[in-house]
């Protein structure tokens, strides 16, 4: 028997699934909705079923006795494999769940959900190692539609086997821009991208979907050399895209590389890259300065893991961000991760990252008032104590957002506009009076010198000259 399937995707409570005879019409436009349309066969779907039997034993390793341990391919994924294997367990279900033609009838009745699962990334592994899952089901009561969220996932796995199979990379924007109807949000998109990833067990880069780059880099430190041919050299006053991981060949460092540092704001970043900051007279050697624009993407993530995994340790690679649970947050995400990416998290942290600056309780002695500082929101407070609630979480860090909700101020990196020149009366940098700081070696300053300048001059002479300062954390 062979049977067609539509599934409307309904804004109610409720859901519809009928069973039509091959020689029934069928009419997709009769319904008015959006329609998930499933042909199936017996005895197609059983000649599946015995191939992706075969598939999954490869995959799972059943019959590894018969294997050479030594083989470098053995334990290797085949990500096709596993998009055809989460699609199939689903037609698998769904050919059972409708026995005969009786369920033509609207009546309400007694039936088993189907479901996807699907690796929960927000929550940690169980003891013996296994990830913890969630799962996609069908039918749904939902108001928003019984079967979107399948319809949703499916979408997906037929969007990347296809970019796998004719070898063509596609984004997670393109995604959404195919189906805007059906995901609605681009967020839809990139949870279940990342979620068919970390189930399948490989990276997105494995499943031909490719980061878009929003991330830049300012220095002539730096040169990139892609696949296509093309370099790219960094420049001290202007900046530069950062490429995906999967168009660089390779890196080239300049000799003199001193410092690297990493800075939340895209508008501090552009004001840096127009005063030349990466090559200024003041500090003893050049730098590359690195920008995310916020939450950086995947490619600036990468380029900063490069960077920490390749320099020399002697090299501080540190970050400026607002002394706020957000800005603390950005930086966690370059340090430790995120927990959307923990399944790719060795190739997109930099452990070696310390944090510069704006400390709300150090901007004291710098000159800055507190009523030059931003008064804490409610939203602030809430997720300066998410934070707190990380284990994790360095003790320096949990200081300062202590110190943020008892005086119910942030410091964002703007205020330094507020301070009061850094230097003494012989033309020589302040030393902070912070416990056990490593004072930083007199240095003459331009006059007139920009104050956030003036305070990032300080922050990387301490750590060049200490190579780990306390403050720097």
């Amino acid at each position: 028997m062979r049977y067609k399937m539509n599934f409307d995707i309904l804004e109610d409570d409720d859901w519809t699934g009928q069973v039509r005879d091959v020689k029934d019409p069928f009419d997709p436009q009769a319904s008015g909705h959006d329609i998930l349309m499933l042909d199936l066969d017996d005895d197609e779907l059983a000649a599946m079923n015995s191939e992706n039997d075969a598939m999954f034993e490869d995959l799972v390793g059943e019959n590894a006795s018969q294997a050479d341990p030594m083989q470098d391919d053995f334990d290797q994924i085949d990500p096709v494999a596993g998009l055809e294997n989460i699609a199939i367990g689903f037609f698998e279900q769904l050919s059972t769940a409708f026995p005969d033609a009786e369920y033509h009838s609207h009546r309400k009745r007694e039936r088993n959900p189907i479901s996807i699962s699907l690796v929960d990334r927000t929550k940690t592994a169980k003891e013996d190692g296994a990830s913890t899952m969630k799962t996609v089901s069908f039918p749904q009561n939902t108001k928003r539609g019984s079967s979107r969220s399948t319809a949703q996932v499916l979408r997906i796995i037929d969007l990347m086997h296809e970019a796998l199979h004719e070898e063509v990379p596609i984004t997670k924007r393109d995604m959404y821009y195919r189906d805007v109807s059906l995901f609605k949000t681009q967020s839809i998109v990139n949870k279940y991208v990342d979620d068919l990833a970390a189930t399948i067990g490989v990276g997105r880069g494995d499943l031909n979907v490719r980061a878009s780059s929003k991330g830049l880099f300012s220095g002539a430190g730096l040169t990139i050399h892609l696949h296509s041919g093309e370099t790219l050299y960094g420049n001290d006053s202007e900046s530069t895209l950062i490429p995906v991981a999967d168009d660089i060949e390779k890196f080239e460092m300049r000799d003199g590389l001193s410092w690297v540092l990493i800075v939340e704001k895209e508008a501090v970043f552009q004001t840096l890259a127009r005063l030349s900051f990466s090559k200024h007279p003041c500090l003893p050697g050049h730098g590359i300065i690195i920008t995310g624009k916020g939450y950086p993407d995947i490619a600036t993530r990468q380029l900063v893991c490069t960077l920490a995994d390749n320099l020399p340790v002697i090299i501080p690679m540190i970050a400026l961000v607002d002394g706020d649970a957000f800005g603390i947050d950005i930086m966690s995400v370059y340090k430790f991760g995120s927990s959307s990416m923990s399944h790719e998290r060795e190739t997109l942290t930099a452990p070696r990252l310390q944090w510069a600056g704006v400390f709300g309780s150090e901007l004291a002695q710098f000159g800055v008032e507190r009523d030059s500082m931003l008064a804490l929101t409610k939203h602030d407070e809430k997720k300066a104590r998410t934070l707190l609630s990380r284990p994790e979480l360095p003790a320096t860090w949990r200081r300062e957002l202590q110190h943020m909700i008892f005086t119910r101020r942030k410091a964002e990196i703007e205020v330094l506009a507020n301070a009061k020149p850094l230097v003494n009366d012989l033309g020589f940098i302040r030393p902070s009076s912070s416990n056990n700081q490593i004072v930083t070696p007199p240095v003459s300053l331009p006059s007139p010198e920009n104050a956030l300048t003036r305070y990032l001059v300080h922050k990387l002479s301490v750590a060049i000259a200490g190579r780990a300062a306390p403050t720097l954390v």
